[in-house]
């Protein structure tokens, strides 16, 4: 039945739960994060909505508590990855050919059921498995992929509804088609929102998808896929597939169907990849959209107008909110030598009284980094700014593996602004901070904006108005998300579009209908009402 014009319900983002003590949110979470703990879970690929177990299998562990295990997930190797592709192939025709409102309705019904029944079951796997805090996880585990889930379809409808002029005797039409293949989604460990999205952005507007999660993230990402598929996700339309990254996307990325690439993750990866589908392009059967999101290397510039609580508070969410493992956490400080000692003061005093520790403790402002392997990568930066003879460690640094990763909140103080720790991304709980001499605040701002090879987020704080439109006119290109007083972390779907360019990615902007507009190719369709009878033009009539 389509024998209306429907419209989808506008959306509201979905209000935060603060996890209060004696709420009964905060029950409903320690009671589910203490059945999970006690549930070992078997997790499977899902291919075609069929569960695979390949035998081949990588234990799931908590970083907080690296001796305690959440279960194991199976790895899916080459035969794997062509089982998805076909699966994907098999699905498209049936899946493009429905009409659009109903496509949208699975993606609606399954922001409902996270929103009224596994509510506690997303925030707790994603605090267990990847170490966030219940209000981390709760912003991100919950509201923004219920906010994706929501806003997408609206922006769906937004698209469909954008339609070219006519002239008399004709009816002009833009249809808006899913790619013609396949899309390979690649989604990270640090944000369930970024998994929930990647794969289902490209399936709402027609697409079948293949989705690698990221191997630290398998756990809520696997309870993502059972919600789609209890919302009536058809199978084979999005196909969960854990396991190497280089076998599978060798497999995927040499089919002819491979039509779109959707990533979260690192620069090099990223890099690594588009090289391979540029290699690969002569076979494909259509030019491959590529759309990524990648590193940042997040600044805050203190103006000398700034307020000193609301900056220092700024910061201290800015750069250790999730141990600092966001794409968008502040890693650069710039303070004004005109008033660096009550900044650089006020700061120290807050970073030492961070708590850390084991999310299932909720007193604890930060939990561990995401596995071994990261934390010898972030300890090595701060022990080698401790050692460098130009930086000094003036709060934190201190790393403990003995229970779980754990990283000190750590601020370097460093006498050179272009530094390892001021150019490179860390990912961890890692702010460097450098003096500027506020007397030439333009050559100030070029080195905001020349440090970093990366352009994804940035802060200004200030008061003084002239001050905060000059910053943000020199630092216009320095991120694709800037903010004025406040941390430069927490974009919210359909307030903040996010992405950023330079070497942090295309800039699709997740959170908007501009991400959405990569997934589907236009055509334009042409109807004539009072088609020409003869090929002779009026100009040709006549004696000359």
């Amino acid at each position: 039945m389509n024998n209306g014009i429907f419209h989808i319900p506008r959306p509201v983002n979905e209000p935060v739960f603060n996890y209060a003590p004696d709420s009964p949110e905060r029950a409903a979470l320690k009671q589910e994060i203490e059945r999970l703990r006690k549930d070992r879970m078997d997790i499977p690929l899902i291919i075609a909505g069929k569960e695979v177990r390949t035998k081949k299998t990588a234990p799931i562990r908590r970083p907080d508590a690296h001796n305690e295990v959440l279960g194991v997930y199976h790895i899916a190797g080459e035969e794997e990855a062509r089982m998805a592709i076909k699966a994907a192939l098999d699905a498209k025709a049936e899946w493009a050919a429905l009409p659009w409102e109903e496509r949208a309705a699975v993606f609606l019904r399954a922001a409902e059921l996270i929103s009224v029944k596994y509510r506690a079951l997303m925030d707790a796997a994603t605090m267990l498995c990847q170490s966030k805090t219940a209000h981390q996880a709760e912003i991100d585990a919950v509201c923004e992929v219920i906010d994706f889930l929501r806003f997408n379809p609206w922006y769906m409808e937004q698209i469909y509804n954008q339609q070219p002029d006519n002239a008399k005797g004709e009816w002009n039409r833009s249809a808006y088609r899913p790619l013609e293949g396949f899309v390979y989604a690649v989604t990270p460990f640090n944000f369930t929102s970024i998994a929930a999205n990647l794969p289902t952005a490209p399936a709402m507007m027609g697409n079948v998808v293949v989705w690698k999660p990221a191997s630290n993230a398998v756990y809520s990402n696997y309870m993502l896929m059972k919600l789609y598929m209890e919302a009536g996700l058809p199978p084979g339309v999005i196909n969960f597939l854990p396991g190497s990254g280089g076998a599978i996307s060798n497999v995927v990325l040499s089919s002819p169907d491979f039509a779109g690439f959707h990533f979260t993750g690192s620069t090099e990866v990223f890099r690594s990849l588009w090289k391979q589908i540029s290699s690969n392009l002569e076979q494909y059967k259509v030019y491959p959209r590529i759309v990524g999101e990648t590193g940042g290397k997040d600044f805050i510039f203190i103006d000398p107008s700034a307020e000193l609580a609301s900056t220092v508070t700024a910061v201290v969410r800015g750069a250790f909110e999730y141990q600092g493992q966001k794409c968008s956490a502040a890693s650069r400080l710039y303070i004004p030598a005109s008033r660096s000692k009550e900044f650089i003061d006020a700061l120290v005093a807050e970073i030492s009284a961070i708590p850390m520790g084991e999310i299932t403790d909720f007193r604890n402002f930060v939990g561990a980094v995401i596995d071994e392997a990261a934390f010898n990568t972030i300890c090595g930066y701060i022990e080698r700014a401790r050692t460098s003879g130009e930086a000094k460690v003036i709060a934190g640094g201190a790393c403990d593996k003995s229970r779980g990763w754990f990283i000190e909140p750590t601020l370097i103080l460093t006498e050179n602004p272009r530094s390892e720790s001021m150019v490179n991304e860390i990912f961890g709980p890692v702010l460097t901070a450098y003096v500027y001499d506020d007397h030439d605040m333009e050559a100030s701002y070029r080195l905001v904006d020349s440090t970093s090879p990366y352009g994804l987020t940035g802060a200004i704080m200030a008061t003084d108005r002239q001050r905060i439109n000059r910053a943000l006119l020199a630092l216009q290109n320095a991120a694709g998300n800037l903010y004025i007083n406040d941390k430069p972390t927490g974009a919210v779907v359909g307030r903040q579009p996010f992405g950023g360019a330079r070497a942090s990615g295309t800039n699709d902007k997740a959170g908007s209908y501009l991400n959405l507009l990569r997934w589907v190719s236009a055509v334009a369709i042409k109807e004539n009402f009072a088609p020409p009878s003869s090929w002779r033009y009026p100009f040709m009539l006549g004696d000359d």
